[in-house]
């Protein structure tokens, strides 16, 4: 070990002492020895430029693990997360925190999309020129309009309450395509070159897994700029990091991203240059390709609810013609436009637009080229026609061989084996050095798992019912206190009704996903007396309630993945040309994780007690049972409804 690894590893020692910095500036910690192997490892990865994969279980406290190492090696670091509300957590609670208790004059950035910072010349034309659909969004704006004279950041997330599906949100920041650029009255002023500029300044940058791919693919937001001068790149939540990956590496066509070029190319060509193009009938021709373009992608589903998503193989032939008249209204646009482009500096970028248009559609005209597929996605709005990597394998591998770095990867669920394969075989890190360092928690004591035997099999009549008919019984023991975690969007309303029929005669209130924003369910959820919340895909994971709010977690049904999903199809096809096992290697792995994620939710601290209820009897039944229940915590295993009831009764009394 050289002396520089030496003196960082005996630094980062004494940071988790039980004497040490940390301990006397955060109230309540402890040190933990799986946080500090944790810490010990990112410090020597950090310090000889490695790639580590680490897997660290729920209330190790990674988050420290890793940010400590970075903050005391001096070293230029970059730090990616899941979600934008995950950075903010990060950016504005706990690096502060620990750049006080250590002592390090760190300078610290936060750089998000372009999406999230109010652009300043956008919001002068909405104020004169926006038709706001109701009342609220009126508000909405006026909001905007108060908070703009005071923000130093443009970081719209300031705003509180302002929900992020507003129609205002688009009025009031840039895209790539419509952004002006040095054209813009306002550019010197403008809040993401600010944000772009102080995370080029800084000596450690907090972004997002989506910003991170979006910029790498289009570099629109100065991620690319910053990764080659970083020494460490570290990933958190880095289980979402492939799926992330692949939606940003792909290639969209939207049929919304043609409706709006329309509107603003017939906007601009009014306002600049009335009469020199035929610009109502340019934006026509656009807008009914466009239209007939989402009608042969929906085919027989004229009014999809919700988001749907179509093999490629089901409607390619009939794409084929709307695709083309949608190559030339866009060309023809872009020719339009190209004869006007002194007359506004909107015009250019119009002209850009319109002939990037005309060739994603010419691209989706031909076949996709091998290692790639295709899907659409469909909404009542709008059509997506996809084409995407199967993994993020080779673009991973470049960035990592570019520069020598340190690349670290870590999260509470990267796989249910030693070599972590769920994870590094998708990205390509089968050679980075893995660690699994497991819960502080004394699960045995802490948390029971129950799997009914006589629960209905998950695709049989009333598997549905009988879950929300359960969750009402086990609620009814805890007074409340339970979340009901459905696999699919499409039976959860079956378990919610169920569960009401069971909980209304007890007096507990049935909280159900798409009733409210999930904020606002989660607030009227509180300390779960009285409430049992039923919800999907966006409620297995980021749901941090410690203490007694919750102590009863419902699972419907083992979470594969679905089988008609063409990026599913793709993914199966791929492995059995390697002569490799799908359901071993794909479906189990990839359940054995959600089911990790969704157990996650009930034990959050040392004193939390709870039930987990896994309503799929195929766990006890079938061969793959076994690996998965090992992959979960090692709770205590319960034998009936009685056994755990009575459970339910301990934890009530406790209460």
């Amino acid at each position: 070990m050289s002396d520089s690894a030496a003196a960082l590893a005996a630094a980062v020692a004494r940071a988790f002492a039980v004497d040490g910095p940390l301990a006397r500036a955060e109230p309540g910690f402890m040190p933990r020895p799986q946080q500090d192997e944790l810490a010990a490892r990112v410090a020597q990865a950090v310090e000889q430029r490695e790639a580590l994969v680490a897997e660290a279980g729920t209330g190790v406290g990674k988050t420290f693990a890793y940010l400590v190492p970075l903050l005391l090696s001096g070293r230029r670091a970059l730090v990616s997360t899941a979600t934008k509300s995950l950075q903010d957590q990060l950016f504005l609670r706990d690096l502060p925190r620990l750049r006080e208790a250590l002592g390090v004059p760190v300078r610290m950035a936060l750089l998000k999309g372009r999406a999230s910072y109010l652009c300043r010349w956008r919001l002068q034309q909405a104020e004169t020129e926006a038709h706001l659909p109701d009342r609220f969004a009126v508000r909405a704006l006026h909001r905007v309009q108060v908070w703009a004279q005071a923000t130093k950041s443009g970081d719209l997330a300031e705003i509180e309450g302002l929900d992020e599906r507003s129609p205002v949100i688009p009025l009031v920041t840039s895209t790539r395509d419509n952004c002006l650029g040095t054209e813009c009255p306002e550019h010197r002023a403008c809040h993401v070159n600010q944000a772009r500029r102080e995370a080029m300044a800084a000596d450690l940058v907090v972004v997002n897994h989506h910003l991170f791919f979006a910029d790498l693919a289009l570099r629109d937001s100065g991620v690319a700029e910053l990764l080659p001068t970083v020494d460490a790149a570290v990933f958190d939540e880095a289980h979402q990091l492939a799926e992330a990956g692949i939606q940003f590496l792909g290639t969209t066509l939207a049929t919304g991203q043609a409706l709006e070029l329309g509107r603003d190319l017939l906007a601009a060509g009014l306002q600049h240059a009335r009469g020199l193009q035929p610009w109502a009938e340019l934006q026509a021709g656009i807008e009914q390709a466009a239209r007939q373009l989402r009608l042969a992608a929906a085919g027989e589903m004229r009014e999809p609810r919700g988001m749907l998503k179509r093999r490629w193989e089901e409607c390619a032939e009939g794409l084929s013609a709307p695709l083309q008249d949608l190559v030339a209204a866009a060309r023809a646009a872009a020719e339009a436009l190209a004869g006007v482009a002194e007359a506004a500096p909107d015009f250019p970028k119009l002209e850009q637009r319109a002939a990037t248009l005309a060739a994603l559609a010419a691209q989706f005209g031909v076949a996709a080229d091998a290692g790639r597929v295709r899907w659409i996605d469909l909404s009542p709005q709008q059509a997506r026609l996809v084409e995407s990597p199967l993994d993020i394998r080779d673009m991973l591998t470049e960035q990592r061989e570019k520069a020598p770095k340190a690349w670290i990867f870590t999260s509470a669920t990267l796989g249910d084996d030693e070599a972590l394969s769920w994870f590094s075989g998708a990205c390509g890190l089968e050679d980075a050095a893995k660690l699994r360092v497991g819960s502080p928690f004394d699960y045995a004591r802490q948390a029971c798992v129950w799997v009914p035997s006589r629960m209905p099999l998950p695709n049989a009549d009333g598997h549905a019912e009988a879950v929300g008919a359960l969750a009402g019984r086990c609620a009814g023991a805890l007074g409340g206190r339970t979340f009901v975690l459905t696999t699919t969007l499409r039976v959860l309303p079956r378990v919610a009704q169920a569960l009401r029929d069971q909980a209304e005669a007890q007096g507990l209130a049935v909280l159900v996903q798409g009733s409210e924003p999930r904020r606002a369910l989660l607030q009227r959820y509180g300390d779960g007396r009285g409430s049992v919340l039923v919800g999907s895909a966006s409620f297995w994971e980021g749901i941090d309630m410690p203490g007694d709010a919750l102590q009863c977690v419902l699972i419907d049904k083992l979470p594969f993945p679905p089988p008609g999903d063409p990026l599913v199809e793709a993914r199966v096809r791929q492995l059995r040309e390697q002569g490799r096992n799908p359901f071993d290697e794909y479906f189990v792995a990839e359940a054995a994780v959600t089911l990790k994620q969704g157990a996650g939710r009930l034990i959050r601290s040392e004193t939390d007690r709870g039930l987990l209820v896994l309503c799929d009897p195929r766990l006890a039944q079938m061969r793959y049972g076994r690996r998965l229940l090992a992959a979960l915590p090692p709770m205590r295993r319960l034998a009936d409804e009685a056994a755990a009831l009575d459970w339910l009764a301990e934890l009530a009394a406790a209460h």
